[in-house]
């Protein structure tokens, strides 16, 4: 499908519609900032699972089928995020990974959803395209702070816009609505990964994942290991794809989580171990647990990695 067939903020916005048209079933809220808005969905309001599932939809400009199913670690029951995508490239890559870091003064958030496509400032513009303009944009941060005006007029600059054609909406990880969009990121995690490893994305032409949603967390720190082990150790992942099987049989036992050297502890125990920075982290533990590649044109299926509940119990339940 071609760039411009595709608007993918006015998709996003559709979402927003309806997330502000069910606000109180929700336990979100909008709130004004000078001529713009910021819908709080996990900072000052509790939030719901039910608004994490429609953060996710926004953060791939509706270009994804997302939904909560039953599941359960150590016979725990507990919420699974699935995610149907369609074009992967576009919904995960373009729209839902979190390339954007918001650096207002001392606001801070990562950005997601498709006004990082409006701004295209990213290097991964240059591999997969899809830049685009747009008439209004919308994104999603993450962080445990709402932003001021400063940070809707710094988003506004980097898109070409005015502060008013420029709607946030914001979620701390350690929230109902937080934590289920950032499990969400499934099929977005092994896309990430692909491109990490100069895997041609465009062989890939679907997706389908599926995470638990960990039990909201004390602090946001603890969610970010939480929300991480989700998918390190309890995601898995289809993606279809076309082209030769030799290159994904010798690429694909890099692609699991568990290729990497710190794979096999819950993530806050890593994180910790490198003084809580990101960078420090084997980049080749951020991958699902399990990822599956059938091949659309010859018909063969090759699954690599493996599931691991003893972590994820360890995670969510230590």
């Amino acid at each position: 499908m071609a760039n411009s067939e595709l608007s993918f903020n006015d998709r996003a916005m559709d979402v927003v519609d309806e997330l502000t048209f069910r606000i109180h079933e929700m336990g979100v809220e909008v709130v004004p900032v000078g001529r713009s808005q910021v819908i709080d969905c996990g900072v000052n309001v509790i939030g719901s699972v039910a608004a994490g599932v429609l953060l996710a939809r926004i953060c791939m400009a509706n270009l994804a089928r997302v939904r909560l199913v039953p599941g359960h670690v150590k016979e725990v029951p507990l919420s699974v995020v699935s995610v149907n995508v369609g074009i992967p490239v576009a919904a995960c890559m373009a729209c839902q990974y979190a390339g954007w870091q918001i650096k207002v003064g001392d606001y801070f958030a990562m950005g997601s959803g498709p006004m990082r496509a409006a701004y295209g400032g990213e290097d991964l513009y240059n591999d997969i395209g899809y830049r685009q303009r747009a008439r209004r944009v919308v994104g999603v941060l993450e962080s445990d702070k709402l932003p001021g005006e400063e940070v809707f007029d710094y988003i506004a600059s980097k898109c070409n816009l005015s502060p008013d054609r420029v709607t946030l909406l914001v979620a701390r990880t350690a929230s109902l609505a937080g934590g289920t969009q950032v499990v969400a990121r499934s099929v977005e995690t092994a896309m990430h990964k692909l491109h990490t490893l100069g895997f041609a994305l465009d062989r890939v032409v679907g997706g389908f994942g599926a995470a638990p949603v960990p039990p909201v967390a004390k602090s946001d720190l603890k969610a970010i290991g939480r929300t991480n082990d989700s998918v390190l150790y309890g995601g898995e992942v289809t993606l279809y794809v076309t082209g030769d099987d030799d290159s994904i049989s010798q690429l694909g036992p890099q692609v699991p989580s568990s290729s990497s050297r710190d794979y096999g502890r819950p993530f806050a125990e890593v994180f910790k171990g490198y003084g809580n920075d990101f960078y420090k982290v084997d980049p080749m533990l951020f991958s699902p647990a399990v990822v599956s590649f059938q091949n659309v044109q010859t018909g063969r299926v090759q699954t690599f990695g493996a599931l691991n509940h003893d972590v994820l119990a360890a995670s969510f339940f230590g």
